[in-house]
């Protein structure tokens, strides 16, 4: 089992001249850094369109991607954009953050532009013809994807659980027909997006693994209740008979929130997925390794016992755990799908059920440092306790950067962290971490961008249980020196991490 080093750098914290980080330039450039630090890891979110509150985890498709990662100025060296397109718009005063709000007001207005080029071009084109070959490859999502939001478009956004017309809500076959001749032109234009997406993706990806490096994607566990998922697939899902949900997910009250946590999401009907066999999941995992060459499963715990909340409901309180799938979703989905690359998210207060889930399934699940001090040396997340087999981290995109943490820690914490560290000022409190990180067993060491730069909590991500200032930080390009990539790869080798 080889040890590996990696970072977590979400693709929209790139540099980007139009706000939001793509999979331009900046991301090649970002790969190169990773080679030259002896990085063989890129970790990052999901990477769908996201929806209210701009969280990776709540989006409007399982399978599409993200229309904000599509990189422009590719588009215009294919044609389909000229400089001038991008102009008078704005992106954003602090090239520091995303403004998501102007990225949303603007980006699809370009996007718009490149299709409407794009349909001028020959129809027996190299462009043309991939696209159709596209859409035929893709339909058994695509169609449902691009439907949905052209649908949802002309009721303002709406979730589809609003919409006014009650046929199309509810998918009747005459509406879908009615509404897909409608809308299509802009079924067409939804398509597009997705073809420039996967288009862009497969360069980007094929870029990466020729340097030595694997994606480590994101998949929640839970889709979204406003998503074409949910909409096209009802069965899938624990609904009532008008598609609202029984129970939706969230975590029940405990230290962190005495109210515990209300996602929304819908839950799963366990009973029709093992009656087909889990096809609709298994078919969710094999869209998700075209995409990354290692998954991260967010939530795993659910495949156990999963925490189910009466709806509606103001908060988590009343909820009640209830039994998943177990083992034999992972037997299955192993003999019909070959070498899945998975990480388990299994953080949180665990039973012993799920921990014997993620031993039988084989998978590493994580450690977290800032997790590891202050409560004893028994404490899970300590290196000393860890099994080889297992992903460190200082913290994840849900936690505070390492320096954030620094502050807010009390005193006994902070003293057992710099005992245990054998921490100085000398070395730097984030790379005292970092070093303990690395000299860890665990097979890989994943270190968030802002811990290595030394960044505090203005750096964070996403603070979990708010709403509004999440999944807004971006880098600054001059942060990645050869100076930080030589420190890198000196504690690369130091500590063995070097994949063959």
């Amino acid at each position: 089992m080889s040890r590996a080093a990696g970072i977590l750098m979400p693709i929209t914290s790139l540099p980007s001249p139009y706000g939001i980080g793509t999979i331009g330039k900046e991301a090649y450039k970002f790969a190169d850094f990773l080679k030259k630090s002896g990085q063989t890891i890129w970790q990052i979110l999901p990477v769908g369109p996201t929806s209210y509150g701009d969280s990776p985890y709540q989006s409007f498709s399982t399978y599409a991607g993200n229309p904000y990662m599509i990189d422009l100025d590719m588009l215009c060296e294919e044609g389909l954009l000229k400089e001038s397109d991008m102009e008078g718009y704005e992106y954003g005063s602090n090239p520091g953050y995303v403004d998501y709000e102007k990225i949303y007001n603007c980006r699809f207005e370009i996007l718009r532009k490149a299709y409407e080029n794009f349909k001028l071009t020959d129809k027996d084109s190299d462009g043309q013809k991939a696209f159709r070959s596209f859409k035929r490859k893709n339909s058994a999502w695509l169609k449902n994807y691009a439907l949905y939001m052209s649908v949802k478009k002309s009721f303002d956004m709406k979730s589809w659980t609003e919409w006014d017309d009650e046929s199309i809500r509810l998918r009747e076959e005459k509406a879908v027909a009615r509404y897909t001749r409608k809308f299509s032109d802009d079924i067409g234009f939804w398509s597009f997006i997705q073809f420039k997406f996967y288009e862009q993706w497969e360069k980007f990806r094929a870029y990466v693994n020729s340097l030595g490096i694997k994606i480590l994607g994101d998949m929640p566990i839970y889709v979204a209740m406003d998503s074409a998922d949910t909409w096209a697939n009802p069965e899938v899902f624990w609904l009532d008979e008008s598609r609202n949900p029984v129970c939706v997910a969230g975590c029940p009250p405990d230290y962190f929130s005495a109210t515990g946590q209300l996602w929304g999401n819908p839950l799963y009907n366990w009973d029709y997925l093992k009656e087909t066999g889990y096809k609709w999941w298994f078919e969710r995992i094999k869209a998700a390794t075209a995409l990354f060459d290692i998954t991260r499963i967010d939530h795993f715990r659910a495949f156990d016992t999963y925490y189910a909340i009466p709806f509606p409901a103001e908060n988590a309180i009343g909820g009640s755990w209830k039994e998943g799938p177990g083992i034999e979703f992972f037997n299955l989905m192993n003999e019909q799908i070959e070498n899945v690359e998975i990480v388990a998210e299994d953080l949180g207060d665990l039973t012993p059920g799920v921990k014997q889930l993620l031993l039988d399934c084989g998978y590493p699940g994580m450690k977290i440092l800032e997790f590891a001090f202050g409560s004893g040396n028994d404490n899970e997340y300590l290196p000393h306790l860890y099994p080889e087999n297992c992903v460190v981290y200082t913290g994840t995109h849900d936690n505070d950067t390492i320096m954030g943490w620094k502050s807010e820690a009390d005193e006994g914490t902070l003293r057992h962290a710099y005992e245990y560290c054998h921490l100085s000022d000398e070395e730097g409190f984030n790379w005292g971490i970092i070093r303990t990180a690395y000299a860890s067993c665990a097979k890989y060491a994943i270190i968030p961008m802002q811990d290595l730069l030394g960044l505090g909590s203005e750096a964070r991500i996403n603070t979990p249980s708010t709403l509004g200032g999440n999944w807004e930080w971006r880098i600054d390009a001059a942060s990645l020196t050869d100076e930080l990539a030589a420190k890198l790869m000196e504690m690369v080798n130091t500590y063995n991490r070097q994949e063959d």
